[in-house]
Protein backbone atom coordinates (compact mmCIF):
# COMPACT_ATOMS: atom_id res chain seq x y z
CA UNK A 1 0.00 0.00 0.00
CA UNK A 2 3.04 2.55 0.83
CA UNK A 3 4.61 1.65 -2.90
CA UNK A 4 0.98 2.70 -4.38
CA UNK A 5 0.94 5.67 -2.28
CA UNK A 6 4.25 7.13 -3.53
CA UNK A 7 3.90 6.27 -7.16
CA UNK A 8 0.44 7.59 -6.73
CA UNK A 9 2.01 10.80 -5.16
CA UNK A 10 5.00 10.62 -7.99
CA UNK A 11 2.04 10.84 -10.78
CA UNK A 12 0.45 14.02 -9.15
CA UNK A 13 3.46 16.02 -8.85
CA UNK A 14 4.45 15.39 -12.53
CA UNK A 15 1.30 16.59 -13.65
CA UNK A 16 1.91 19.39 -11.53
CA UNK A 17 5.00 20.66 -12.86
CA UNK A 18 4.08 19.50 -16.26
CA UNK A 19 3.90 22.29 -19.35
CA UNK A 20 5.19 25.58 -19.08
CA UNK A 21 4.81 25.71 -14.97
CA UNK A 22 8.30 25.55 -13.98
CA UNK A 23 10.23 27.92 -15.94
CA UNK A 24 7.21 30.61 -15.05
CA UNK A 25 7.85 29.49 -11.58
CA UNK A 26 11.76 29.32 -11.72
CA UNK A 27 11.92 33.35 -13.60
CA UNK A 28 8.83 34.33 -10.39
CA UNK A 29 11.79 33.39 -8.35
CA UNK A 30 14.49 34.93 -9.61
CA UNK A 31 12.83 37.98 -10.09
CA UNK A 32 12.07 37.81 -6.89
CA UNK A 33 16.09 37.59 -5.78
CA UNK A 34 17.29 39.91 -8.66
CA UNK A 35 15.51 42.16 -10.04
CA UNK A 36 17.04 42.36 -13.39
CA UNK A 37 15.16 41.14 -17.03
CA UNK A 38 15.47 37.52 -18.26
CA UNK A 39 18.30 38.65 -20.64
CA UNK A 40 20.04 40.49 -18.25
CA UNK A 41 20.16 38.05 -15.89
CA UNK A 42 21.80 35.30 -18.50
CA UNK A 43 23.80 37.93 -19.65
CA UNK A 44 24.94 38.54 -15.62
CA UNK A 45 25.32 34.70 -14.88
CA UNK A 46 27.57 34.10 -17.79
CA UNK A 47 30.24 37.18 -17.36
CA UNK A 48 30.20 35.39 -13.84
CA UNK A 49 30.81 32.50 -15.11
CA UNK A 50 33.17 33.55 -18.12
CA UNK A 51 35.58 34.52 -15.03
CA UNK A 52 36.37 30.79 -14.33
CA UNK A 53 36.62 29.92 -17.92
CA UNK A 54 40.21 29.76 -19.35
CA UNK A 55 41.88 33.15 -20.03
CA UNK A 56 42.51 33.68 -23.42
CA UNK A 57 45.97 32.88 -25.39
CA UNK A 58 47.54 33.99 -27.88
CA UNK A 59 46.83 31.18 -30.57
CA UNK A 60 48.73 32.77 -34.18
CA UNK A 61 51.05 35.87 -35.16
CA UNK A 62 50.72 37.12 -38.15
CA UNK A 63 53.27 39.36 -40.20
CA UNK A 64 53.12 41.47 -43.29
CA UNK A 65 54.88 43.99 -45.35
CA UNK A 66 52.91 47.45 -45.49
CA UNK A 67 53.67 51.08 -45.95
CA UNK A 68 54.44 53.96 -43.77
CA UNK A 69 53.16 57.34 -43.90
CA UNK A 70 56.09 58.37 -46.54
CA UNK A 71 55.56 55.13 -48.96
CA UNK A 72 58.42 53.33 -47.76
CA UNK A 73 58.24 49.68 -46.45
CA UNK A 74 57.27 48.48 -43.12
CA UNK A 75 55.89 46.09 -40.45
CA UNK A 76 52.42 44.90 -39.38
CA UNK A 77 51.75 42.27 -36.29
CA UNK A 78 48.00 40.95 -36.23
CA UNK A 79 47.46 39.35 -32.60
CA UNK A 80 45.13 36.56 -33.00
CA UNK A 81 43.85 34.72 -29.86
CA UNK A 82 41.66 31.73 -28.55
CA UNK A 83 39.07 32.94 -26.34
CA UNK A 84 36.36 30.71 -24.85
CA UNK A 85 37.70 27.97 -27.72
CA UNK A 86 36.97 30.94 -30.90
CA UNK A 87 39.61 31.99 -32.68
CA UNK A 88 39.61 35.65 -32.58
CA UNK A 89 41.64 38.68 -34.15
CA UNK A 90 42.37 40.79 -31.13
CA UNK A 91 44.56 43.58 -32.57
CA UNK A 92 47.12 44.97 -34.97
CA UNK A 93 50.16 47.12 -34.71
CA UNK A 94 52.34 48.68 -37.19
CA UNK A 95 55.93 49.83 -36.71
CA UNK A 96 57.48 53.12 -37.44
CA UNK A 97 61.23 53.50 -38.99
CA UNK A 98 63.65 55.62 -37.64
CA UNK A 99 65.74 55.82 -40.62
CA UNK A 100 65.37 58.58 -43.14
CA UNK A 101 66.91 58.78 -46.45
CA UNK A 102 68.27 62.13 -46.81
CA UNK A 103 66.84 64.15 -49.56
CA UNK A 104 70.14 65.16 -50.93
CA UNK A 105 71.54 61.76 -51.43
CA UNK A 106 73.48 60.08 -54.20
CA UNK A 107 71.44 57.83 -56.24
CA UNK A 108 73.64 55.12 -55.05
CA UNK A 109 73.08 55.62 -51.63
CA UNK A 110 69.45 56.32 -51.89
CA UNK A 111 69.19 52.04 -53.53
CA UNK A 112 71.43 51.26 -51.16
CA UNK A 113 69.21 52.12 -48.27
CA UNK A 114 65.97 51.20 -49.89
CA UNK A 115 67.33 47.93 -50.31
CA UNK A 116 68.15 47.42 -46.67
CA UNK A 117 64.84 48.15 -45.60
CA UNK A 118 63.40 45.99 -47.84
CA UNK A 119 65.66 43.26 -47.28
CA UNK A 120 65.07 43.79 -42.63
CA UNK A 121 61.09 44.35 -43.37
CA UNK A 122 60.96 41.41 -45.28
CA UNK A 123 63.36 39.43 -42.53
CA UNK A 124 61.18 40.26 -39.75
CA UNK A 125 57.98 39.62 -41.64
CA UNK A 126 59.56 36.09 -41.84
CA UNK A 127 60.88 35.83 -37.77
CA UNK A 128 57.18 37.18 -37.24
CA UNK A 129 55.26 34.54 -39.27
CA UNK A 130 57.65 31.35 -38.60
CA UNK A 131 59.48 31.90 -35.41
CA UNK A 132 58.24 34.19 -33.16
CA UNK A 133 54.26 32.66 -34.23
CA UNK A 134 55.29 29.05 -32.94
CA UNK A 135 57.51 30.23 -29.55
CA UNK A 136 54.80 32.92 -28.09
CA UNK A 137 52.01 30.17 -28.78
CA UNK A 138 49.37 29.35 -25.84
CA UNK A 139 50.96 32.56 -23.78
CA UNK A 140 48.77 34.71 -21.98
CA UNK A 141 48.92 38.22 -23.99
CA UNK A 142 48.92 39.74 -20.41
CA UNK A 143 52.04 37.96 -19.48
CA UNK A 144 53.97 40.71 -20.86
CA UNK A 145 57.23 40.51 -18.93
CA UNK A 146 57.61 36.66 -19.92
CA UNK A 147 56.49 37.95 -23.67
CA UNK A 148 59.37 40.39 -23.70
CA UNK A 149 61.68 37.75 -21.92
CA UNK A 150 61.45 35.64 -24.73
CA UNK A 151 62.06 38.27 -27.29
CA UNK A 152 64.88 39.26 -25.61
CA UNK A 153 66.40 36.01 -26.12
CA UNK A 154 65.44 35.23 -29.26
CA UNK A 155 67.32 38.51 -30.04
CA UNK A 156 70.40 37.92 -28.53
CA UNK A 157 71.01 34.26 -30.44
CA UNK A 158 70.29 36.05 -33.65
CA UNK A 159 72.85 38.52 -32.61
CA UNK A 160 74.91 36.08 -31.75
CA UNK A 161 74.55 34.16 -34.98
CA UNK A 162 75.29 37.51 -36.79
CA UNK A 163 78.61 37.95 -35.70
CA UNK A 164 79.32 34.51 -35.63
CA UNK A 165 78.69 34.44 -39.82
CA UNK A 166 80.77 37.57 -39.49
CA UNK A 167 83.89 35.73 -38.11
CA UNK A 168 83.99 33.25 -40.16
CA UNK A 169 83.74 35.64 -42.85
CA UNK A 170 86.47 37.73 -41.42
CA UNK A 171 88.72 34.61 -40.91
CA UNK A 172 88.27 33.29 -44.58
CA UNK A 173 88.67 36.29 -46.07
CA UNK A 174 92.55 36.96 -43.99
CA UNK A 175 92.99 33.64 -45.14
CA UNK A 176 92.95 34.22 -48.62
CA UNK A 177 94.89 37.33 -48.32
CA UNK A 178 97.59 35.57 -47.06
CA UNK A 179 97.77 32.70 -49.80
CA UNK A 180 97.62 35.95 -52.35
CA UNK A 181 100.24 37.91 -50.89
CA UNK A 182 103.18 37.94 -53.09
CA UNK A 183 106.84 38.09 -51.42
CA UNK A 184 108.35 40.53 -49.62
CA UNK A 185 111.51 42.25 -50.84
CA UNK A 186 113.80 44.57 -48.16
CA UNK A 187 113.19 47.92 -48.46
CA UNK A 188 116.30 50.46 -49.12
CA UNK A 189 117.58 51.18 -45.80
CA UNK A 190 118.61 54.93 -44.84
CA UNK A 191 122.45 55.85 -44.80
CA UNK A 192 123.38 56.79 -41.83
CA UNK A 193 123.56 60.10 -40.68
CA UNK A 194 121.64 60.91 -42.74
CA UNK A 195 118.11 61.95 -41.66
CA UNK A 196 114.51 61.42 -43.50
CA UNK A 197 113.21 64.76 -45.65
CA UNK A 198 110.46 66.16 -43.49
CA UNK A 199 107.42 66.79 -46.06
CA UNK A 200 107.62 70.58 -47.56
CA UNK A 201 103.93 72.69 -47.95
CA UNK A 202 101.42 74.61 -45.17
CA UNK A 203 100.84 73.45 -42.03
CA UNK A 204 97.72 71.76 -41.88
CA UNK A 205 95.07 73.68 -39.57
CA UNK A 206 94.87 72.29 -35.89
CA UNK A 207 91.76 72.69 -34.01
CA UNK A 208 92.29 74.16 -30.70
CA UNK A 209 91.84 71.49 -29.32
CA UNK A 210 91.19 67.54 -30.91
CA UNK A 211 88.21 66.88 -30.81
CA UNK A 212 86.64 62.93 -29.53
CA UNK A 213 85.77 61.30 -32.75
CA UNK A 214 82.18 60.20 -33.46
CA UNK A 215 80.62 57.08 -31.70
CA UNK A 216 80.60 54.30 -34.64
CA UNK A 217 76.82 54.18 -35.58
CA UNK A 218 74.82 51.40 -33.67
CA UNK A 219 74.59 48.48 -35.81
CA UNK A 220 70.92 47.67 -36.99
CA UNK A 221 70.30 44.04 -36.77
CA UNK A 222 68.00 43.34 -39.86
CA UNK A 223 64.60 41.84 -38.79
CA UNK A 224 64.66 43.81 -35.41
CA UNK A 225 61.59 45.31 -36.16
CA UNK A 226 60.12 41.81 -35.56
CA UNK A 227 60.66 42.37 -31.65
CA UNK A 228 59.75 45.71 -31.26
CA UNK A 229 56.70 45.27 -33.46
CA UNK A 230 55.62 42.21 -31.75
CA UNK A 231 56.22 43.28 -28.15
CA UNK A 232 53.64 46.71 -28.77
CA UNK A 233 51.22 43.99 -30.26
CA UNK A 234 51.20 42.15 -27.42
CA UNK A 235 50.44 45.02 -24.90
CA UNK A 236 47.53 45.92 -27.16
CA UNK A 237 46.46 42.92 -26.71
CA UNK A 238 47.04 42.39 -23.37
CA UNK A 239 44.92 45.84 -23.43
CA UNK A 240 41.98 44.48 -25.23
CA UNK A 241 41.52 41.66 -23.20
CA UNK A 242 41.97 43.32 -19.82
CA UNK A 243 38.71 45.81 -21.14
CA UNK A 244 41.00 48.73 -20.70
CA UNK A 245 42.84 51.76 -22.96
CA UNK A 246 46.58 50.89 -23.93
CA UNK A 247 47.84 53.79 -21.72
CA UNK A 248 45.91 52.34 -18.48
CA UNK A 249 47.42 48.87 -19.41
CA UNK A 250 51.42 50.55 -19.61
CA UNK A 251 50.50 52.50 -16.55
CA UNK A 252 49.64 49.28 -14.50
CA UNK A 253 52.46 47.65 -15.95
CA UNK A 254 54.87 49.87 -14.83
CA UNK A 255 53.29 50.73 -11.22
CA UNK A 256 53.25 47.15 -10.55
CA UNK A 257 48.87 46.47 -11.60
CA UNK A 258 48.59 49.28 -8.91
CA UNK A 259 46.28 51.99 -10.83
CA UNK A 260 47.67 55.54 -10.47
CA UNK A 261 44.65 57.55 -8.42
CA UNK A 262 45.77 60.51 -11.29
CA UNK A 263 47.89 60.96 -14.50
CA UNK A 264 49.31 63.66 -16.07
CA UNK A 265 49.26 64.42 -20.19
CA UNK A 266 52.37 65.03 -21.86
CA UNK A 267 52.87 68.87 -23.52
CA UNK A 268 53.19 68.61 -27.20
CA UNK A 269 56.26 70.02 -28.74
CA UNK A 270 54.47 70.47 -31.86
CA UNK A 271 56.91 70.67 -35.00
CA UNK A 272 55.85 74.79 -36.47
CA UNK A 273 58.84 74.68 -38.70
CA UNK A 274 61.63 72.07 -40.77
CA UNK A 275 64.60 74.28 -40.95
CA UNK A 276 65.74 72.10 -44.16
CA UNK A 277 69.43 73.25 -45.91
CA UNK A 278 68.61 75.22 -49.23
CA UNK A 279 71.72 73.82 -51.09
CA UNK A 280 74.57 71.29 -50.57
CA UNK A 281 76.08 73.08 -47.88
CA UNK A 282 75.34 71.76 -44.47
CA UNK A 283 72.39 72.14 -41.56
CA UNK A 284 72.43 75.95 -40.25
CA UNK A 285 71.95 75.24 -36.52
CA UNK A 286 67.98 74.64 -36.37
CA UNK A 287 66.54 71.47 -37.50
CA UNK A 288 63.31 71.99 -35.80
CA UNK A 289 61.43 74.73 -34.68
CA UNK A 290 58.65 73.50 -32.19
CA UNK A 291 55.96 75.14 -29.94
CA UNK A 292 55.43 74.15 -26.33
CA UNK A 293 51.62 75.54 -25.14
CA UNK A 294 51.51 76.35 -21.23
CA UNK A 295 50.19 74.00 -18.81
CA UNK A 296 47.85 76.68 -18.17
CA UNK A 297 45.69 75.52 -21.19
CA UNK A 298 44.09 72.27 -21.76
CA UNK A 299 45.38 70.13 -24.37
CA UNK A 300 42.97 71.10 -26.73
CA UNK A 301 43.40 74.91 -26.54
CA UNK A 302 46.63 74.57 -26.51
CA UNK A 303 46.55 72.67 -30.07
CA UNK A 304 44.05 75.86 -31.38
CA UNK A 305 46.89 78.35 -29.93
CA UNK A 306 49.42 76.42 -32.44
CA UNK A 307 47.36 76.48 -35.23
CA UNK A 308 46.80 80.50 -35.11
CA UNK A 309 49.92 80.94 -35.10
CA UNK A 310 50.84 78.60 -37.89
CA UNK A 311 48.63 80.17 -40.36
CA UNK A 312 50.30 83.57 -39.02
CA UNK A 313 53.46 82.02 -40.00
CA UNK A 314 52.41 80.65 -43.15
CA UNK A 315 50.54 83.92 -44.49
CA UNK A 316 53.86 86.27 -43.23
CA UNK A 317 55.84 83.41 -45.63
CA UNK A 318 53.93 83.56 -48.45
CA UNK A 319 53.61 87.21 -48.34
CA UNK A 320 56.86 88.95 -47.01
CA UNK A 321 55.99 92.08 -48.79
CA UNK A 322 53.28 92.73 -45.67
CA UNK A 323 55.67 91.63 -42.55
CA UNK A 324 56.14 94.97 -40.94
CA UNK A 325 60.04 94.94 -39.08
CA UNK A 326 59.90 93.50 -35.97
CA UNK A 327 59.73 95.79 -32.68
CA UNK A 328 62.36 96.74 -30.17
CA UNK A 329 61.91 95.74 -26.82
CA UNK A 330 59.42 96.87 -24.73
CA UNK A 331 61.23 95.06 -20.84
CA UNK A 332 58.63 92.61 -21.22
CA UNK A 333 59.99 88.52 -20.90
CA UNK A 334 60.63 87.33 -24.15
CA UNK A 335 61.02 90.54 -26.63
CA UNK A 336 64.47 90.30 -27.91
CA UNK A 337 66.42 93.62 -29.26
CA UNK A 338 65.63 94.29 -33.08
CA UNK A 339 68.87 93.76 -34.83
CA UNK A 340 67.75 95.86 -37.96
CA UNK A 341 66.34 94.80 -41.10
CA UNK A 342 66.55 91.51 -42.67
CA UNK A 343 65.28 89.30 -45.53
CA UNK A 344 62.66 87.20 -44.85
CA UNK A 345 63.55 83.34 -44.80
CA UNK A 346 63.17 81.67 -48.05
CA UNK A 347 59.68 79.33 -47.92
CA UNK A 348 59.10 75.93 -49.54
CA UNK A 349 55.66 75.54 -50.60
CA UNK A 350 55.12 72.49 -49.14
CA UNK A 351 54.76 70.55 -46.28
CA UNK A 352 57.73 68.42 -45.09
CA UNK A 353 58.00 64.59 -44.28
CA UNK A 354 57.47 65.99 -40.33
CA UNK A 355 54.01 67.42 -41.34
CA UNK A 356 55.19 71.04 -41.12
CA UNK A 357 55.64 73.88 -43.46
CA UNK A 358 59.59 74.23 -44.62
CA UNK A 359 61.89 76.98 -44.74
CA UNK A 360 65.44 78.30 -44.79
CA UNK A 361 67.04 81.10 -43.14
CA UNK A 362 70.06 83.12 -42.64
CA UNK A 363 70.94 82.93 -39.48
CA UNK A 364 68.51 81.76 -36.06
CA UNK A 365 67.56 85.58 -34.97
CA UNK A 366 66.05 86.26 -38.03
CA UNK A 367 63.96 83.50 -38.10
CA UNK A 368 63.25 83.49 -34.18
CA UNK A 369 61.84 87.58 -34.92
CA UNK A 370 59.79 86.64 -37.42
CA UNK A 371 58.18 84.60 -34.85
CA UNK A 372 57.72 86.95 -32.86
CA UNK A 373 56.19 89.07 -35.30
CA UNK A 374 53.75 86.39 -36.48
CA UNK A 375 52.73 86.30 -32.72
CA UNK A 376 52.45 89.74 -32.07
CA UNK A 377 50.04 89.85 -35.03
CA UNK A 378 47.64 87.85 -33.34
CA UNK A 379 48.18 89.01 -29.89
CA UNK A 380 50.34 86.49 -28.42
CA UNK A 381 53.95 86.83 -26.75
CA UNK A 382 56.72 84.33 -26.84
CA UNK A 383 57.19 83.43 -23.72
CA UNK A 384 54.31 84.15 -22.08
CA UNK A 385 51.41 82.59 -24.03
CA UNK A 386 53.64 80.02 -25.64
CA UNK A 387 57.41 78.77 -25.59
CA UNK A 388 59.96 77.39 -28.32
CA UNK A 389 61.90 74.54 -28.07
CA UNK A 390 64.75 74.50 -30.73
CA UNK A 391 65.86 71.12 -32.35
CA UNK A 392 69.64 71.96 -33.35
CA UNK A 393 70.69 68.37 -34.29
CA UNK A 394 74.34 69.18 -33.60
CA UNK A 395 76.17 65.80 -34.79
CA UNK A 396 74.80 66.98 -38.51
CA UNK A 397 76.70 70.27 -38.13
CA UNK A 398 80.07 68.87 -37.05
CA UNK A 399 83.33 69.55 -39.66
CA UNK A 400 85.64 66.43 -38.87
CA UNK A 401 88.71 68.33 -40.84
CA UNK A 402 88.34 71.14 -38.57
CA UNK A 403 87.42 69.65 -35.86
CA UNK A 404 84.09 72.60 -35.44
CA UNK A 405 81.11 73.24 -35.93
CA UNK A 406 80.02 74.71 -39.63
CA UNK A 407 76.70 76.45 -37.56
CA UNK A 408 76.44 78.91 -40.80
CA UNK A 409 78.44 78.72 -44.41
CA UNK A 410 81.64 79.84 -43.89
CA UNK A 411 80.85 80.20 -39.77
CA UNK A 412 82.88 77.51 -37.74
CA UNK A 413 83.23 77.54 -33.75
CA UNK A 414 84.68 75.07 -31.56
CA UNK A 415 82.85 73.19 -28.87
CA UNK A 416 83.81 75.52 -26.07
CA UNK A 417 82.43 78.49 -28.54
CA UNK A 418 78.86 76.40 -28.98
CA UNK A 419 78.14 76.95 -25.20
CA UNK A 420 79.06 80.44 -24.99
CA UNK A 421 76.96 81.18 -27.98
CA UNK A 422 73.86 79.26 -26.71
CA UNK A 423 74.47 80.97 -23.48
CA UNK A 424 74.38 84.55 -25.68
CA UNK A 425 71.25 82.87 -27.66
CA UNK A 426 69.17 82.08 -24.40
CA UNK A 427 69.68 85.40 -22.41
CA UNK A 428 68.99 87.34 -25.81
CA UNK A 429 65.66 85.15 -26.54
CA UNK A 430 64.54 83.94 -23.06
CA UNK A 431 61.29 82.10 -24.39
CA UNK A 432 63.48 79.46 -25.87
CA UNK A 433 62.97 76.60 -23.01
CA UNK A 434 64.33 73.93 -24.68
CA UNK A 435 67.45 72.79 -26.53
CA UNK A 436 67.39 69.48 -28.63
CA UNK A 437 71.49 67.60 -29.12
CA UNK A 438 73.21 71.60 -29.22
CA UNK A 439 76.08 69.70 -29.37
CA UNK A 440 77.39 66.39 -30.59
CA UNK A 441 77.15 63.09 -27.95
CA UNK A 442 80.85 62.42 -27.70
CA UNK A 443 81.43 66.49 -26.28
CA UNK A 444 80.84 65.61 -22.57
CA UNK A 445 82.28 67.97 -21.10
CA UNK A 446 80.62 70.80 -22.79
CA UNK A 447 77.48 69.06 -22.15
CA UNK A 448 78.13 69.23 -18.60
CA UNK A 449 79.26 73.21 -19.04
CA UNK A 450 76.21 73.99 -21.07
CA UNK A 451 73.99 72.49 -18.68
CA UNK A 452 75.41 74.17 -15.33
CA UNK A 453 75.48 76.95 -17.34
CA UNK A 454 72.23 77.32 -18.74
CA UNK A 455 70.25 73.84 -16.60
CA UNK A 456 68.32 76.54 -14.40
CA UNK A 457 67.02 78.40 -17.35
CA UNK A 458 66.11 75.86 -20.31
CA UNK A 459 66.27 71.69 -20.84
CA UNK A 460 69.08 70.22 -22.49
CA UNK A 461 67.69 67.32 -24.44
CA UNK A 462 69.57 64.38 -25.87
CA UNK A 463 68.06 62.78 -28.72
CA UNK A 464 70.37 61.06 -30.91
CA UNK A 465 72.13 59.96 -27.87
CA UNK A 466 69.20 57.80 -26.74
CA UNK A 467 68.23 55.51 -30.27
CA UNK A 468 68.82 52.45 -28.91
CA UNK A 469 67.06 52.06 -25.41
CA UNK A 470 67.82 48.04 -25.00
CA UNK A 471 71.23 49.29 -24.45
CA UNK A 472 70.66 52.21 -22.27
CA UNK A 473 68.50 49.77 -19.94
CA UNK A 474 71.70 47.68 -19.44
CA UNK A 475 74.10 51.31 -19.03
CA UNK A 476 72.39 54.82 -18.43
CA UNK A 477 75.69 56.02 -19.17
CA UNK A 478 76.12 54.49 -22.66
CA UNK A 479 76.67 57.30 -25.28
CA UNK A 480 74.62 59.22 -23.18
CA UNK A 481 75.81 62.82 -21.93
CA UNK A 482 75.10 65.01 -18.79
CA UNK A 483 71.69 66.66 -19.90
CA UNK A 484 68.24 67.26 -18.45
CA UNK A 485 66.45 64.60 -19.98
CA UNK A 486 66.26 62.01 -23.19
CA UNK A 487 63.97 61.57 -26.48
CA UNK A 488 62.67 58.19 -26.37
CA UNK A 489 61.93 56.40 -29.85
CA UNK A 490 60.00 53.37 -30.05
CA UNK A 491 62.51 51.43 -32.78
CA UNK A 492 63.67 48.11 -34.18
CA UNK A 493 64.34 46.11 -31.26
CA UNK A 494 62.59 47.94 -28.52
CA UNK A 495 60.10 45.96 -26.34
CA UNK A 496 57.85 47.28 -24.11
CA UNK A 497 59.30 46.12 -20.85
CA UNK A 498 62.76 47.94 -21.89
CA UNK A 499 60.87 51.22 -22.13
CA UNK A 500 58.95 50.79 -18.74
CA UNK A 501 62.79 49.74 -17.12
CA UNK A 502 64.13 53.10 -18.91
CA UNK A 503 61.71 55.67 -17.73
CA UNK A 504 61.81 54.18 -14.55
CA UNK A 505 65.34 54.77 -14.40
CA UNK A 506 65.17 58.54 -15.33
CA UNK A 507 62.30 59.38 -12.98
CA UNK A 508 64.53 58.10 -10.45
CA UNK A 509 67.60 60.21 -11.60
CA UNK A 510 64.74 63.43 -12.24
CA UNK A 511 65.84 63.09 -15.66
CA UNK A 512 62.26 64.33 -18.32
CA UNK A 513 61.25 61.66 -20.85
CA UNK A 514 60.36 62.80 -24.37
CA UNK A 515 58.23 60.33 -26.20
CA UNK A 516 59.32 61.11 -30.19
CA UNK A 517 57.82 60.02 -33.52
CA UNK A 518 60.39 58.44 -35.66
CA UNK A 519 61.09 60.34 -39.23
CA UNK A 520 59.36 57.49 -41.22
CA UNK A 521 55.93 57.65 -39.25
CA UNK A 522 53.29 55.49 -39.21
CA UNK A 523 49.64 55.67 -38.67
CA UNK A 524 49.53 53.57 -35.52
CA UNK A 525 48.60 56.05 -32.55
CA UNK A 526 49.86 53.47 -30.17
CA UNK A 527 52.94 56.11 -29.49
CA UNK A 528 50.43 58.49 -27.33
CA UNK A 529 48.92 56.39 -25.24
CA UNK A 530 52.82 54.37 -24.18
CA UNK A 531 53.72 58.47 -23.49
CA UNK A 532 50.54 58.67 -21.15
CA UNK A 533 50.69 55.61 -19.15
CA UNK A 534 54.72 56.24 -18.59
CA UNK A 535 53.95 59.72 -17.37
CA UNK A 536 56.06 61.39 -20.03
CA UNK A 537 56.87 65.17 -19.75
CA UNK A 538 56.82 65.98 -23.27
CA UNK A 539 55.65 64.00 -26.41
CA UNK A 540 57.42 65.25 -30.03
CA UNK A 541 54.89 63.88 -32.72
CA UNK A 542 55.98 66.79 -35.70
CA UNK A 543 53.47 69.20 -36.85
CA UNK A 544 49.64 69.19 -37.84
CA UNK A 545 49.57 68.56 -41.18
CA UNK A 546 49.93 64.57 -42.78
CA UNK A 547 47.37 61.79 -41.12
CA UNK A 548 50.24 59.71 -39.41
CA UNK A 549 50.74 63.08 -37.03
CA UNK A 550 47.44 64.19 -36.91
CA UNK A 551 45.68 60.98 -36.08
CA UNK A 552 48.30 61.03 -32.98
CA UNK A 553 47.33 64.87 -31.88
CA UNK A 554 43.79 63.41 -32.03
CA UNK A 555 44.57 60.17 -30.14
CA UNK A 556 45.89 62.61 -26.89
CA UNK A 557 42.72 64.82 -27.22
CA UNK A 558 40.95 61.64 -26.74
CA UNK A 559 42.74 60.90 -23.70
CA UNK A 560 42.55 64.38 -22.37
CA UNK A 561 38.71 64.49 -22.62
CA UNK A 562 38.16 60.71 -21.09
CA UNK A 563 40.61 61.40 -18.60
CA UNK A 564 38.67 64.54 -17.14
CA UNK A 565 35.47 62.78 -17.30
CA UNK A 566 36.54 60.27 -15.11
CA UNK A 567 38.69 62.90 -12.86
CA UNK A 568 42.06 61.28 -12.87
CA UNK A 569 43.91 64.17 -14.90
CA UNK A 570 46.66 66.00 -12.80
CA UNK A 571 48.12 69.35 -14.19
CA UNK A 572 51.76 69.09 -15.32
CA UNK A 573 54.16 71.50 -13.99
CA UNK A 574 57.49 72.32 -15.80
CA UNK A 575 61.23 72.39 -13.80
CA UNK A 576 64.15 72.95 -14.88
CA UNK A 577 66.94 71.75 -13.31
CA UNK A 578 70.12 74.06 -11.64
CA UNK A 579 73.18 71.54 -12.05
CA UNK A 580 75.63 74.17 -10.49
CA UNK A 581 73.86 73.93 -7.33
CA UNK A 582 73.77 69.90 -6.69
CA UNK A 583 74.74 70.80 -3.29
CA UNK A 584 71.42 72.45 -2.38
CA UNK A 585 68.25 70.40 -0.81
CA UNK A 586 66.60 68.77 -3.01
CA UNK A 587 63.47 71.26 -2.73
CA UNK A 588 65.97 74.23 -4.38
CA UNK A 589 67.03 72.21 -7.09
CA UNK A 590 64.56 73.38 -9.41
CA UNK A 591 63.11 77.06 -10.70
CA UNK A 592 59.39 76.67 -11.93
CA UNK A 593 58.39 78.46 -15.18
CA UNK A 594 56.34 81.47 -14.46
CA UNK A 595 52.80 80.78 -15.51
CA UNK A 596 51.40 82.91 -18.08
CA UNK A 597 49.22 85.85 -17.65
CA UNK A 598 45.62 84.95 -18.13
CA UNK A 599 42.81 87.14 -18.72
Amino acid sequence: MEAGGRRARRREAAEYYRGQQVPERMEEALNALFPLSPGDLYGELANYLSKYSKAPVICKLVGRKVLDGVGQPTLEVEIYCTVKNYEKRICSTVMSCHSQIPENALPEKIEADEKERNDTVNTAVEWVNESLNTMLRDLEPTDQCQVDKMLGEYFTNKVEEKKKIQRQEEEEEEEEATLALPPRTPSPATPPGKKKSAKTGKKSSVAERPIPPADPAEPVLCGSLAIGGTSLAIAKAGATISHIPLYSHIALLKHEQESPEEMTLPLPMVTLLNCEKMSSSKLKLVKEVMLIPPVQLSLKQGIERVLDIQKEMTRLLESPGKMPGPQPADGKKGKAQNSGKKSLPQFLKRISHLGCLTTGYDDVEQLLLVMQTACSNIGLELGTDVYLAINCAAHELMDYDKGKYEILTGTFKSPDEMVAMYGELIDKFPFIIALIDPLRKEDREQWSNICCALGSKCYLIAEDAATCISKLKTDQTINTPVCSGVVLKYVNETKVSDLIEVTGILDGQRHITILGSPDGESSDDSLVDLAVGLGARFIKLGGLSRGERVTKYNRLLAIEEELAKNRNLRETKLEFVAFAEESQPENQLSDELPPPEQA
